[in-house]
Parts: C-alpha cells; sequence; structure tokens
C-alpha cells in the first residue's frame, strides 16, 4: 500500500543522505590545500599550523574525520565559521529566510503561467497564438537567467523607478512590505526563465492527452472538449509534468546564486560564494550539505505527490510483495 512505499522511500531518501554526506566528505578532502591554512597567517611557523590543524581536526585520520562530520551533521552542527567565529548554522538560517521565499515564489508563479500557456499551446497549436507561445518559450529556455535580471533592472528600477534595483532590507522580514518589494525582481527573473522550459512540458504532456483512446471514448460517450479535458486529461497529463516541476524546483533552488548575485541578495547562493572566496571550509561544508538536503526532499515529495495523483502508479505499489 502508499503506506508502506512510503516508508520504503524515507529508507532510500536516509541511505541517499547518507551516500550525499560521505560524498561531500570525500570531494571536500579531495580539494587542495589543507582546511587550516584559513586560519593562520602567510609565513606562519610549523607549530602555528599544526596547533591550526588540532583545532579544525584535519590532523586526524581520514575515518575518524568522517565520523566527526557525520557526528556533527546528524546534531546539525556544522561548527564555526573561520571568518566571523560564529556558528554557521544560524547564518545558514538567516540566509534561507531569504532563498527560500525566493524559490517558492518564482516556482509558483512560473506555474501560474506555464501550466495555462501550455495547454492553450497544445490545445490551440494549428492557431497562431499556440504557435508564439510554443516559438516565445524556446526563445525563454535559451536567454541566460542573469539578462532577463538586467533587463528588468533596466526597465523597473532604472528608468520607471518602481521597484529596488537590488538589495535586501537590513531587518530582514521585520518589514514584511520592503522584504517583499525586495524579492519582486528577483521572483519575475527566475520565474520566466523557468515558466519557458514548464510550457514545453506541459505542452508536450497535453499533446499526449489529446492523442490518448480514452480522451477519445469520453467524447464518444457525450462528454464535451472540455468536460473530457479537465475530467480525464488533466490528471493523467500531470503525472510526467510533477516530476519536472520536482526537477525545476531543485535546480532553481541550486540556481538562485545567480540570482542573487544580480540582485545583491544575502542567499543561500551568496553564502556559499562568499565562503568559497575566503576560504571559509565549514561554511561551504553546510552550504553544500543543506542544498543537497532540499534537494533530496524535493525529490522524495514530487515521487510521493506522482503516486497520490496517478491511481495506476498506486496499484502498482499495492501489487509489490
Amino acid at each position: 500500500m502508499i503506506f508502506s512505499y512510503v516508508l520504503r522511500r524515507l529508507i532510500i531518501l536516509a541511505v541517499s543522505i547518507l551516500v550525499a554526506s560521505a560524498v561531500l566528505f570525500l570531494l571536500l578532502r579531495l580539494l587542495p590545500g589543507d582546511p587550516a591554512n584559513a586560519l593562520v597567517s602567510i609565513g606562519a611557523d610549523p607549530e602555528q599550523i599544526e596547533a591550526a590543524r588540532r583545532q579544525v581536526g584535519s590532523d586526524l585520520p581520514l575515518p575518524q574525520q568522517f565520523i566527526q562530520f557525520a557526528g556533527g551533521l546528524m546534531r546539525f552542527d556544522f561548527g564555526n565559521s573561520f571568518i566571523s567565529r560564529t556558528p554557521v548554522l544560524p547564518e545558514i538560517g538567516a540566509r534561507l529566510s531569504v532563498t527560500v521565499p525566493l524559490t517558492l515564489g518564482a516556482f509558483l508563479l512560473a506555474v501560474v503561467l506555464a501550466v495555462p500557456l501550455g495547454i492553450i499551446a497544445a490545445v490551440r497549436k494549428a492557431r497562431w497564438y499556440g504557435g508564439l507561445i510554443a516559438v516565445v518559450s524556446q526563445l525563454g529556455i535559451a536567454v541566460p537567467v542573469f539578462w532577463i535580471g538586467i533587463l528588468l533592472v533596466t526597465l523597473f528600477a532604472v528608468q520607471l523607478r518602481l521597484l529596488p534595483s537590488g538589495g535586501f532590507p537590513a531587518r530582514g522580514w521585520q518589514r514584511p512590505e520592503a522584504a517583499i518589494t525586495a524579492l519582486i525582481l528577483p521572483i519575475v527573473t527566475v520565474a520566466l526563465v523557468m515558466a519557458a522550459s514548464l510550457i514545453r512540458y506541459v505542452r508536450a504532456a497535453t499533446l499526449d492527452v489529446l492523442g490518448s483512446d480514452y480522451l477519445r471514448t469520453a467524447r464518444a460517450l457525450g462528454a464535451s472538449f472540455s468536460e473530457a479535458l479537465v475530467r480525464h486529461g488533466i490528471r493523467n497529463g500531470a503525472v510526467p509534468v510533477i516530476s519536472i516541476l520536482g526537477i525545476e524546483l531543485a535546480s532553481t533552488l541550486l540556481g538562485a546564486v545567480v540570482v542573487e548575485r544580480v540582485f545583491s541578495l544575502p542567499g543561500l547562493g551568496s553564502m556559499l560564494l562568499l565562503g568559497i572566496e575566503q576560504r571559509d571550509y565549514p561554511t561551504v561544508q553546510a552550504v553544500l550539505f543543506i542544498s543537497t538536503l532540499l534537494v533530496l526532499l524535493v525529490g522524495f515529495a514530487a515521487d510521493i505527490l506522482q503516486r497520490l495523483v496517478d491511481p495506476r502508479l498506486r496499484g502498482v505499489i499495492g501489487s509489490r510483495p
């Protein structure tokens, strides 16, 4: 049943997190240089370097380092930043308060735009506006997200002076109107690029539905075209689109670094870039792990949602031993 499937998926999710943690640990240790070098100045003597290695734990054997690393992850203890000397986790929480609203807002706006436009592009493919939607969506995929951001800033911030060109209020969401205003242009920028991609998938899924036997059967039984499409077509067409939505949401979360750079937003992506520039090892490690965890959770949610939407998949689940 669905409960047993969810339980299996949870086990797979836990194993995936463990494997991702191990891969992250190994990749960071394969990078040239010692993380302790970020704590010492140029020309430091061997005693200072050794003391720094003991402080960050890089003097320990690799298996022991991984045990400490995994233990810290289980407690959500990512250590202290080499630069600010403060715990990394509260800083990540503050940065997520920018990245998560940006990602979710762009995702919701893209879905609102892409679903009806994709359906129109499929149902009215022989009309000029159906073809225009398909062409514009294809062009939207080819346009870099930072270029769209620059165009929106030039139009709405520089020329019309309706919205800020970048930045985020120092008090954050304590001033919600200022925070929302600061995120409007970044959200629209990401949503336009995401919607261009989603329109193609929605259009393709709708075309498959339009050529299906069950839709023709519903029409033969007296249902109107719109009634047959709404009652029988949308649910079946939604199944492949849901998996794409999960991929798009995850890629948007990971790709937010570009938009945050364009609009000078203090989000998770900016924190990662700053950590890399400053060789702040705990910060880079924590941001990569949190990003990986969020992507895995998005994939898990999309997979469960597919089973809930499609009765055929629920039947397959129930028939398994």
